[in-house]
């Protein structure tokens, strides 16, 4: 019997260091630490592109996480911009922060790409069109959101969080600045979730 008992608990024990997420295999660390918005809380930092259909799969599994945030972490989203041709989404993205209407069209300009298949995510003008179509605003003024004087500075700055972050694909989930995980590494997209809350306890812990 007690070498039953023995057996069990090397075996939990065994269990319980497995689940642990592992660097180099579950998550990395990211290329440079990068300084986050508020030193306050815990940072989660998603890179995707709306072209990308698993940043279109786990987008709602996403959202629901989000929600359930507790106090000491936040959550934002950035555009990854790795090639040229991921840029007009990512000036959509931004456009769209600065007209006030994200909210509103976020899963929209998702499903308008992936779903319906009516917008290509490579298309600027197509982009501007739509964006002005579903927000009901002036076009000059989404125009002007689009082309506004510190928007290249913004691209040039998501495309350099990219490469700092070390990311290779997307949907990336950057945690604290400093952590890298994502569907491929962890082994899905619920994987990847989960080693995002183990990342974000073992950070809660060194601060205390």
């Amino acid at each position: 019997m007690k070498k039953i008992l023995l057996t069990l608990l090397m075996f939990l024990s065994f269990s319980a260091l497995a689940a642990e997420p592992q660097i180099g295999t579950n998550f990395e660390k990211t290329v440079q630490v990068m300084p986050t918005d508020n030193k306050n809380k815990i940072e989660v930092m998603e890179l995707f592109w709306y072209g990308c259909i698993h940043c279109y799969q786990m987008d709602p599994m996403l959202n629901e996480w989000a929600k359930k945030l507790p106090k000491d972490v936040y959550f934002k989203r950035v555009p990854a911009i790795p090639r040229p041709e991921w840029a007009a989404m990512a000036r959509a993205f931004y456009a769209m922060e600065a007209l006030g209407v994200s909210e509103k069209l976020h899963t929209a300009i998702f499903d308008a790409v992936h779903k319906e298949k009516t917008l290509n995510p490579a298309d600027e003008k197509a982009i501007l069109e739509w964006v002005t179509l579903k927000s009901g605003l002036d076009r000059k003024k989404v125009e002007e959101a689009f082309n506004s004087f510190s928007m290249n500075a913004t691209l040039n700055r998501a495309a350099q969080i990219f490469r700092a972050a070390g990311a290779t694909g997307v949907p990336s989930l950057v945690i604290d600045g400093k952590y890298i995980t994502s569907s491929t590494m962890a082994g899905g997209n619920n994987e990847a979730l989960k080693i995002t809350d183990d990342i974000i306890a073992n950070i809660r812990k060194d601060k205390k």
